[in-house]
C-alpha cells in the first residue's frame, strides 16, 4: 500500500493533534504537517505538496473555503486534493467549500475508518461524502441555489442516470459496481462521461448537480 502523505489543518490544538495521532496510527498514512490556521495550511501545502489536505471549515487567517479555493479551485494549475472536515452537519459553508473544489466532506465524529477511506479516495482522484449527511446536506443547499443548474451538453443515457443516482447517495465505485452489476472500469467510464457532459470536476459536483436538478431521488 502506497504511503499517503497528509496535511492536517485545524485551529483547535486538541482536535488537530487528535486527528494527526489517529491518522499516524493508521498503516500507510504519514502526517507530514499540521497547520493552526488557513494561511499556514496554504503555505505548507504549497511547499510540501501532500497527497491530501484535511482542512477544518472554520479557521483564522483564511477559512476552509478560502484554503480550498487556493489549493484546489478551478483556477489552480496543479490542484491538490482537499477534504473538508467539520463539526456541523448543516454548516452553511460546506456547500461553498465543495463549490471551491473540495473532493468531499466529513464530520469530525466520522471515525478513523471513514476518515481514512475519504483521504484515500481523494488521493485517488475520487471523492467520499459522509453517507450519514449526503442527502440531507446536499438537498438543503441545492434548494438554496441562486442560479439554475446548467443542462448537460448531451442527454444522459439511462445507465448514466442510474450511476448519477448512486453517486448522489454517496456510493463508492465498488458499491456502484455491485449495485448495478457492472465492472469497476465501466463505472469509471460512466463517471468520466458524466463529468464531461455536466462540466463537473469530480463526483462531488456530480452529486450536487443531481440534487439541484431533482434527480437524486430517482
Amino acid at each position: 500500500m502506497t504511503t499517503l502523505r497528509v496535511l492536517v489543518a485545524d485551529d483547535q490544538d486538541l482536535v488537530r493533534t487528535g486527528l494527526a495521532m489517529i491518522l499516524d496510527a493508521q498503516p500507510g498514512i504519514d502526517v507530514v504537517a499540521q497547520a493552526a490556521d488557513g494561511r499556514q495550511a496554504v503555505d505548507q501545502a504549497r511547499r510540501l505538496r501532500p497527497d491530501v489536505c484535511l482542512v477544518d471549515i472554520r479557521m483564522p487567517q483564511l477559512n476552509g473555503i478560502e484554503v480550498t479555493r487556493l489549493l484546489a479551485g478551478p483556477d489552480v494549475a496543479d490542484p491538490l486534493a482537499v477534504v473538508v472536515i467539520t463539526t456541523f452537519d448543516l454548516d452553511e459553508y460546506v456547500h461553498e467549500a465543495l463549490r471551491a473544489g473540495a473532493r468531499g466532506f466529513l464530520l469530525k465524529d466520522a471515525g478513523p475508518e471513514l476518515l481514512v477511506q475519504a483521504l484515500r479516495a481523494a488521493a485517488n482522484g475520487d471523492a467520499l461524502i459522509s453517507p450519514s449527511i449526503t442527502a440531507r446536506l446536499l438537498s438543503v443547499f441545492a434548494g438554496a441555489a441562486v442560479t439554475p443548474p446548467a443542462q448537460p451538453v448531451e442527454p444522459l443515457t439511462e445507465r448514466e442516470e442510474e450511476v448519477l443516482a448512486t453517486v448522489a447517495r454517496g456510493r463508492t465505485n465498488a458499491e456502484i459496481a455491485a449495485e448495478l452489476h457492472i465492472s469497476l472500469s465501466t463505472v469509471k467510464t460512466h463517471l468520466a462521461s458524466l463529468m464531461t457532459k455536466l462540466g463537473a470536476r469530480n463526483r462531488v459536483e456530480i452529486a450536487m448537480w443531481a440534487y439541484e436538478t431533482g434527480r437524486a431521488g430517482r
